[in-house]
């Protein structure tokens, strides 16, 4: 797998990661046979980097990655590991944003991870309103002075959010939304992020599994998958389902793509290798619920890019087709 420098870290990671929310929770079930085989396939096709959360099935995603830390010296010392807090309850909003709360889901995350410090710490998609208090920010650059962590960062919803972590002293990541149905940050955060080593974390860049191109109007979702339960933004943020659209809007707009993709490529790994195309990204974390779905997003790191004509008739079918129909925070 390529690699791609981690922002102003310097770390080295390669550029297909994997996203653990399916190996906690929110989408389906998963046993932790699967989970620990799907870990495994992900490394060893090169993947370095691994993004969960706390929340992810309350500690469920971060313990099955401290197992296979420890079954894996190799990861152990190779591994990249990039956890959320802020989310967790007990103790719950909004005492999850004091200097208590914070250190206590550190030293949570790291107990289950198994580590000493943290890769990377990333705000969790916390209210807006708090991240503009700002004292979240000093509790994190205290954790990093005293080892706790090695680096900070933000998962957020909107460009606003984006831009306006990208002016903390000290932020070394942002995560973000960001596919062929989400293109807004390609003009309003790349150029700035680029500018100050900013890494950018890709979540979602499947669009909950609509740019994998198999689903149909008809297709259904267990109760326990946030694909059923969140569609219309019942439980958290909108967006991070089917990138904000309707389901049955986004079902259409995934089988017009479908004229497009090249001869003998996966959509999937067409919508991925997108992604990959701008050196902003510093990494992709698309999610897996088996191996076999780690090996395939892997795969996309080999794929020769897409080409400059291809990129505008992308462009142009966002801007005409899609951006009116996204809905959330953007």
């Amino acid at each position: 797998m390529n690699t791609r420098i981690f922002g102003r870290t310097g770390r080295s990671v390669g550029e297909v990661g994997l996203g653990t929310w399916q190996l906690g929770a929110g989408w389906g079930d998963v046993s932790e046979e699967t989970a620990m085989a799907t870990l495994r396939a992900a490394w060893d096709a090169g993947t370095t980097l691994f993004d969960t959360a706390d929340v992810y099935g309350m500690g469920r995603a971060e313990t099955l990655i401290g197992r296979f830390l420890r079954e894996t010296p190799a990861a152990r010392s190779g591994a990249y590991l990039a956890t959320k807090l802020g989310r967790f309850s007990p103790p719950g909003w909004p005492a999850n944003f004091t200097r208590a709360g914070i250190r206590q889901h550190t030293e949570a995350s790291l107990q289950r991870l198994g580590v000493e410090a943290l890769d990377l710490t990333q705000l969790h998609c916390v209210p807006f309103d708090v991240l503009k208090q700002g004292e979240v920010f000093e509790h994190l650059r205290e954790l990093k002075r005293d080892g706790k962590i090695r680096d900070f960062g933000v998962s957020v919803e909107s460009m606003e959010e984006a831009d306006f972590c990208l002016q903390q002293d000290g932020v070394a990541a942002l995560q973000i939304i960001f596919s062929i149905f989400r293109q807004k940050p390609i003009h309003t955060l790349f150029a700035e992020a680029k500018r100050r080593q900013v890494a950018l974390l890709v979540r979602l860049p499947l669009a909950s599994g609509l740019l994998g191109g198999k689903m149909t109007k008809g297709t259904t979702f267990p109760a326990n998958d946030h694909r059923n339960f969140n569609r219309d933004g019942g439980q958290f943020n909108v967006g991070e389902t089917f990138a904000g659209l309707p389901f049955e809007k986004g079902v259409e707009l995934a089988d017009a793509l479908k004229p497009l993709v090249p001869a003998g490529v996966a959509m999937s790994d067409f919508a991925l290798r997108w992604c990959l195309d701008f050196d902003a990204v510093s990494v992709i974390i698309p999610g897996a619920k088996n191996p076999e779905q780690a090996r395939a997003n892997a795969r996309s790191s080999a794929l020769p890019p897409l080409g400059a004509a291809l990129h505008r008739q992308l462009a142009d079918f966002y801007s005409r087709e899609v951006a009116a129909h996204i809905r959330g925070p953007y």
